[in-house]
């Protein structure tokens, strides 16, 4: 990172985004300070011998470099005295745009059998021509590097090995000439065939785990979307994809299984991989962070990065920029959306969220690892397994962690969706419910009728009670109205008692209440139901230290025989109820359809008297 985007970081971001900047800062100082320094003498050559089965090359290298790219392997022996020792970290040349020549002395023990493999063990170096020489004369010559089809290596491995047939007690000069694109890392080792197998076999095993582990979250995350139409899913498929291809690239995978080949892909996959977990990182930080603590200007900057590296990544795929742009660009935008996240996730935290937990603790193994990575690039750190795997590593710790967000975020919506259902119930509830005995009001009495008349039939008889309080008014004035709604509660228990669990009570108003039996078989059954509510009244009632005694004028009718929708079979039961009031209270009626209504209560009824239509039984008093 250039002094001037730090600058800019430290003035654009609050007091916390600019500590973390500066950790980040020296970090990077302390691994620059832990680079070697150059040796001033000649280096040793290595020495082949079969107790030493790997040997690292790196201490015995010297540089020359071909600007120009145009020094032949002659030109270049004769150029001996012009090869210096590498100036930068151990086993990297940091980002060149020129050819390098690496010359290794060897010298093999004469109890060796000169079976040796020569391994560079960073598969995105673009192209290695090798050159094993003695006394000027060229013993062995072979180009390898990733734009060589796959299916034409000497040894088909995802890293760029060779196999070298060596005289014991012999003296050669290695010579590696380097082209590539990006970095000039170069972990370069002599080992014996089985020692390079084992080793090989143990790096296969590490990227087939962390690869597969990366493949399973992709598409469970993109399973996720596709079920939910969550786009925060879709947002962290993307993050995925870009850590995956990258790690595809970086370490050979690609190039050996999923796009072998493909010189197109050698060229352009660490970019586009880099420029896509960009965009999913912008996209991914800004919804999961959005919120309150957020100012409406980050996520619209968030948004417009994730535009940019969409627009950029286009550009290189046309050719239309070059790696070195893009690298530019990555070190540049490659840390702003954990940096703008940074406010957001600082104050979640301190409300204790698991969320703003959960990022502060991704972003610091991010900042640590891409940190690590980019000093590796530039040449200040030197190689090893942890530093060459650090931005691999980190991303995947940041890949499950940013998972654990997804569950979060995902608990939270089935929250915010159980909220919105139980409102949802409430209010339905309380259009639909007496609010004092938690009964059926006249809504709901409406559905539930028009639900089991729907269904009546011959030997299916629905029978609609309405009941009518004998004698309430007199209670609820002598001792007050709170002692009339807990009768009016103890009525409805009472009725709850009196029948069957299907059957549905409702409260239409004041003390009327509606009791609607269905299923029934015949008439006489229904007159009976009519029966058993009306001696279910004979005992009084105990409310508030008081004994109450009020009975039942009930008038009911039969659907389909009095009628074939609510409306009129509740019209005939309340008509049958008020014939029944005047004809002296506590009596069963019947409204059969067969004489005139008139109006009551809302409902229309059968006229005062011994209006025809309505058949009469009286309880006991």
């Amino acid at each position: 990172m250039s002094k001037k985007f730090a600058l800019l970081l430290g003035l654009c971001l609050p007091a916390a985004s600019r500590l973390m900047v500066r950790c980040m800062l020296l970090v990077s100082a302390i691994f620059c300070l832990g680079a070697p320094t150059v040796a001033l003498s000649a280096p040793a050559p290595i020495f082949l011998q079969e107790s030493t089965p790997l040997v690292q090359a790196w201490p015995s290298v010297t540089v020359l470099s071909d600007p120009e790219k145009k020094r032949s392997i002659n030109q270049v022996m004769d150029a001996r005295a012009e090869f210096k020792t590498p100036d930068t970290a151990y086993g990297t040349l940091g980002l060149r745009k020129d050819a390098v020549w690496l010359h290794i002395p060897i010298s093999v023990s004469s109890q060796s059998n000169g079976l040796w493999v020569l391994d560079i063990d960073y598969p995105v170096l673009n192209r290695l021509d090798v050159f094993v020489t003695r006394d000027k004369n060229i013993i062995e010559r072979a180009t390898l590097g990733s734009l060589q089809p796959y299916d034409q290596r000497l040894i088909r491995s995802r890293s760029h090995s060779y196999g070298l047939k060596l005289k014991a007690g012999t003296t050669y000069d290695l010579y590696l000439r380097v082209e590539s694109n990006g970095a000039m890392i170069l972990p370069i080792t002599l080992s014996k065939p089985a020692e390079f197998h084992a080793k090989a076999l143990d790096e296969q095993m590490l990227q087939g785990l962390l690869t597969g582990l990366a493949l399973c979250l992709l598409v469970y995350s993109l399973a996720q979307w596709v079920t939910l139409r969550e786009h925060l899913y879709l947002k962290y498929a993307i993050l995925i994809l870009g850590s995956l291809l990258f790690s595809l690239f970086q370490f050979g995978i690609g190039s050996q299984y999923v796009w072998r080949g493909n010189s197109w892909m050698e060229l352009h996959a660490g970019g586009l991989a880099a420029l896509i977990a960009a965009t999913g990182s912008f996209l991914f930080i800004e919804q999961a962070l959005a919120g309150p603590d957020v100012h409406p200007w980050i996520s619209r900057i968030m948004k417009a990065g994730a535009a940019f590296t969409v627009f950029f990544a286009l550009c290189f795929s046309l050719d239309l920029i070059d790696l070195h742009i893009v690298t530019a660009i990555i070190s540049a935008l490659g840390l702003a959306p954990a940096l703008l996240g940074l406010p957001g996730a600082i104050s979640r935290a301190r409300r204790g969220e698991s969320v703003g937990i959960y990022f502060l603790l991704a972003w610091a193994a991010y900042f640590v690892t891409t940190a690590i990575m980019i000093e590796v690039i530039k040449g200040r750190v030197g190689v090893n397994f942890w530093t060459l795997h650090s931005f691999q590593f980190g991303a995947t710790f940041d890949m499950l962690v940013f998972m654990r967000v997804l569950g979060l975020r995902t608990k939270a919506l089935q929250a915010a969706v159980q909220h919105a259902r139980r409102e949802r119930d409430n209010l339905h509830s309380l259009a639909h419910t007496d609010a004092l005995t938690g009964l059926p009001n006249r809504r709901g009495l409406n559905s539930s009728m028009a639900e089991a008349i729907k269904n009546a039939g011959p030997e299916k008889i629905v029978a609609v009670y309405m009941l009518d309080l004998d004698g309430f008014k007199q209670i609820n004035d002598q001792y007050g109205h709170d002692v009339g709604d807990e009768l009016l509660i103890a009525v409805a228990a009472r009725l709850r008692a009196s029948v069957r669990q299907r059957d549905v009570i409702s409260r239409l108003g004041g003390d009327e209440f509606v009791v609607m039996s269905s299923g029934l078989h015949n008439v006489q059954q229904a007159r009976d139901r009519g029966e058993q509510l009306l001696k279910a009244f004979n005992d009084p009632f105990a409310v508030s230290g008081q004994v109450c005694r009020i009975g039942l004028t009930i008038g009911y009718a039969l659907a389909p025989l009095d009628g074939n929708d609510a409306t009129s079979i509740l019209k005939r039961a309340d008509a049958a109820m008020y014939a029944g009031k005047h004809k002296g209270k506590h009596c069963v009626r019947r409204g059969d359809g067969s004489g005139p209504m008139s109006s009551h209560t809302g409902w229309q009824g059968l006229d005062g008297g011994d209006a025809p239509g309505v058949s009469e039984k009286t309880g006991s008093a």
